[in-house]
């Protein structure tokens, strides 16, 4: 049986997958390796230097071991008749121990919140770029949304969570094998009874890294869903509706209920680590209680002196510590484990993605674009959304397509705009295919409005620069294009022009009307200056009179450019050049409005039924 495509993958894939495989040290290997490459890559001086640290907090450690006998001898001698002055220099370098390794420990720290804030933007900027460049089919799939929200979850924490536990590790061998050394100094037999108090916690700790991960796993459809409900209760565009329809107190009624179903699960999931912890720590605790036992017996014997066994209880206390830290190392590295093995997968889905798009460069203009037997299905669909689409498009032509909802208009605009490659037929410019171009190359050929466009909370100068280059705007560009849109006379009355936030989100903001907004995504699409515009519902937000002029203009807007626009509103395509008219997936009549309407088919029976609607509203 083939493996499934990556962006299908079930989360309950990975849960099973989890239970199956053996945590290795092979596995153990390649995720530290993973993990150390990234960071590597970001901040590879701050790595080092919290090495060094870590190296450096070892070697303080052990010598505060050799330091602490050295004071407790001085205080036996005390008694014996030694001078106080032997024992102020020890005590003041078990002082300077004392507070270098504190000073360490805040380095340590800060050193280490930045170095993950580093990771995390590195992840986050690959995870971004990985989801921005797949294809439009990928965001059809409800398996795509599952495992990019689990990316979203883990990205930012999880690869830097695997390199500070291998830090963690290799400061915890360091200091081991440091005051280990001391210990052995004191009597060879303590130090294997402390090393087998490591066994059972990491057992447990091996167990509890399996109950985390498959928890996390099982709730995730629980988490979308809450996450889901805290969006519409808090979005801006949903409140109105929130309150119209009084649907708050149900709607915040349901994530409470989920939310305590979350918490009873995970007081589930916490009593039965709390079992695991408390049966590893009393497993570590009975080895403990024998190396001290062991420590009293030779006291007894005279094979260790008291200073000795002092300094040995201060060895035995760090070093248990150390091992303690070196198995909750273990254990966070095995327990992203999976999860970065799904952002891996998310990462090599998404290259895979991308290179089914790659191609040449395609041509800055066309003469002519058509479509041959054009056939799409959305994922998951059974229905067709084309069925044999045949169009044709020529160079300075305003191309109208019109037909009733779910009519496929917009389908066939998002493969215009190769957004899409078709199930089957073809796109050509000129005569070629244009899935033998980049996609994005010819993405950036096509300006496309469509009737849900984004209303960014950026400036207006933002807003309508983002159809090209919003890093590098060109104002005077910008102000052309609004001009162009009808849209400079409310702009240029903002507090602040075209500078103005365009979201009362954010503080000095200000939002604007429908139509406005409809006039900015318009200049969105002129400002982009590209050879083919695609304005799906154009003027849907429009008045009859601001939709006429739009209209009227646009042969002259347009400046010689090819449109291809949708609308439902038939008045509103009488000046294009060819009109399309279609029906369930399919081209049912093309012509311009003269010869449609002489034909007396379907165009001709919509637009009449239209005109008929309007005129009965204005004799009323």
């Amino acid at each position: 049986m083939s493996d499934p495509p990556p962006d299908l993958v079930d989360p309950v894939d990975l849960q099973v997958e989890s239970r199956g495989r053996r945590k290795t040290l092979t596995g153990f290997g390649r995720l530290v390796l993973r993990s150390t490459r990234l960071v590597w890559r970001t901040r590879r001086w701050l790595f080092l230097g919290l090495l060094a640290l870590q190296i450096a907090a070892a070697a303080l450690l052990a010598s505060q071991v050799m330091v602490v006998e050295q004071v407790l001898q001085a205080i036996l001698n005390l008694d014996a008749g030694g001078q106080t002055a032997a024992l102020i220099a020890p005590v003041l370098l078990l002082a300077a121990l004392t507070a270098g390794t504190a000073l360490i420990g805040a380095l340590r720290t800060n050193m280490g919140r930045y170095l993950a804030e580093a990771v995390s933007r590195r992840t986050w900027r690959e995870v971004l770029d990985a989801a921005t460049g797949v294809s439009l089919r990928h965001f059809e799939a409800p398996a795509f949304y599952d495992r990019l929200q689990r990316v979203q979850t883990s990205a930012p924490t999880k690869p830097f969570q695997v390199t500070q536990a291998l830090l963690n590790i290799l400061g915890g061998l360091a200091a081991s094998l440091g005051v280990g050394v001391v210990l052995v100094g004191i009597h060879p037999v303590l130090l294997p009874i402390l090393l087998l108090s490591g066994v059972p916690l990491l057992y447990t700790n091996r167990r509890e890294s399996a109950l985390e991960f498959a928890f996390n796993v099982e709730q995730t459809p629980r988490m979308r869903e809450r996450f889901y409900l805290t969006y519409l209760l808090t979005g801006r565009d949903e409140a109105k509706e929130i309150r119209a329809f009084d649907s708050g107190g149900p709607l915040v009624g349901r994530f409470d209920r989920h939310y305590r179903a979350y918490q009873h699960d995970l007081s589930r999931l916490l009593r039965k680590r709390s079992a695991l912890s408390l049966l590893g720590n009393l497993g570590s605790a009975l080895f403990l209680v024998l190396a001290l036992l062991t420590m009293v017996w030779l006291i007894t014997q005279g094979q260790v002196s008291v200073a000795q066994a002092g300094a040995a209880i201060v060895a035995i206390r760090l070093l248990q510590t150390q091992i303690q830290t070196l198995l909750h190392g273990v254990q966070a590295t095995f327990e992203a484990g999976l999860f970065l093995q799904d952002i891996d997968q998310f990462m090599t889905a998404a290259t895979a993605g991308k290179h089914e798009e790659d191609g040449a460069v395609a041509p800055s203009e066309f003469e002519a674009i058509t479509t041959a037997g054009l056939r799409f299905r959305y994922p998951g669909s059974d229905a067709e959304a084309l069925a044999g689409v045949d169009v044709q498009i020529r160079r300075g032509q305003i191309v109208a397509l019109v037909g009733e909802n779910g009519s496929g208009k917009t389908t066939l605009a998002k493969i215009l705009a190769g957004l899409y490659d078709p199930t089957s037929g073809d796109v050509s410019w000129d005569g070629t295919d244009t899935r033998t171009y980049a996609r994005s190359s010819l993405r950036s050929r096509v300006a496309v409005i469509f009737q849900d466009f984004v209303r960014y909370a950026f400036t207006a100068e933002e807003n309508v620069a983002i159809g090209r280059d919003v890093h590098s705007a060109d104002a005077a560009r910008v102000r052309h294009a609004a001009r162009r849109a009808g849209a400079a006379p409310f702009l240029e009355k903002l507090p602040h022009g075209y500078e103005t936030r365009l979201s009362r989100m954010f503080k000095g903001g200000r939002d604007l009307s429908g139509g406005q907004w409809q006039r900015v995504a318009i200049a969105r699409a002129f400002y982009r200056d590209a050879p083919l515009m695609i304005l799906d519902e154009p003027t849907a937000a429009l008045d009859p009179r601001a939709e006429s002029e739009l209209f009227d203009s646009l042969h002259e807007v347009l400046a010689g450019r090819t449109a291809v626009f949708i609308s439902h509103r038939f008045s509103s395509v009488r000046s294009a050049d060819v009109i399309y008219v279609m029906d369930q997936g399919r081209v049912l009549e093309a012509g311009s409005h003269d010869a449609l309407m002489a034909q007396g088919g379907r165009y001709a029976e919509l637009f009449r039924l239209q005109a008929a609607a309007y005129l009965d509203t204005e004799t009323r």
